[in-house]
């Protein structure tokens, strides 16, 4: 249910994690999470790693949500088991030390929302469509949806995890739930864009800024100031600044009108 490709291009090697149950719209069962879990602690300690495009297979959904056949026969204990399968994998996602693209092709609803907001990058199909539906099944949105109103606001989030109603892609992007919208033919054209302007960064420095992009969105504000003191600093221990800034000049030199 977890299907993964390495391919190198030009700026270094990237992973594509594929959920690959198309029939059920990729849903979430136990076993495709703990497997999913697995891939991803996998795959981040490849130090040649430099980021991964999650995605669904076929055309039809990125993540369906959960289980419902899971969801039917849970009790409290399995339930608290089930949930922290998902926490599990989103978490897996935020902590990735290199950036996680989220490549949105369809549906993406519930826990398959909750792991697409956890990503550094959400690109979508114009014909996607997401929705947080768990009050309708008689249990409230938790884990990961609580990164919603980092994204969105605190009343759009609220609208998604208490209506229950789906939104379309150009009104994600209006909210800001999604950085980019293509048509479908053009979703992987849109991916390969961002992968190479994240490519375009230094390995070391992309790693340093996933790190401190988190910690921003979990620490105080004068916590996260000074971690960042101490990542610049940091970053001068090699001499990449150094080699990579003179580069930068003598290009912007060689440049007519310069």
């Amino acid at each position: 249910m977890i299907r993964t490709e390495l391919e190198t291009r030009a700026g270094g090697l990237v992973a594509r994690v594929t959920f690959d149950n198309p029939k059920k719209l990729n849903i979430f069962t136990p076993a495709a999470l703990r497997r999913f879990s697995e891939e991803i602690h996998s795959l981040e300690k490849n130090p040649a790693l430099r980021a991964i495009v999650l995605t669904g297979s076929g055309e039809k959904a990125f993540v369906g949500g959960a289980d419902l056949e899971t969801l039917g026969s849970l009790n409290s204990k399995s339930a608290r088991e089930f949930i922290t399968l998902i926490h599990d994998a989103c978490s897996a996602v935020r902590d990735c030390p290199v950036p996680v693209i989220a490549r949105i092709n369809g549906w993406c609803l519930g826990a398959g929302l909750e792991l697409a907001a956890c990503c550094d990058l959400r690109i979508a199909a114009d014909s996607a469509a997401f929705g947080m539906p768990e009050v309708r099944l008689g249990i409230p949105s938790v884990v990961e949806a609580a990164v919603l109103p980092r994204l969105v606001g605190a009343g759009r989030a609220r609208w998604l995890v208490m209506t229950g109603e789906p939104i379309g892609a150009a009104e994600a992007f209006v909210w800001g739930l999604v950085e980019k919208i293509s048509n479908l033919k053009d979703l992987d054209q849109t991916v390969n864009s961002a992968l190479d302007a994240i490519l375009a960064g230094d390995p070391a420095a992309m790693r340093a800024q996933k790190r401190l992009c988190k910690l921003w969105e979990e620490a105080p504000l004068y916590e996260s100031i000074e971690v960042s003191i101490d990542a610049f600093a940091k970053s001068y221990e090699s001499d990449e600044p150094a080699k990579l800034i003179s580069a930068f000049r003598r290009a912007r030199k060689s440049r007519p009108g310069s």
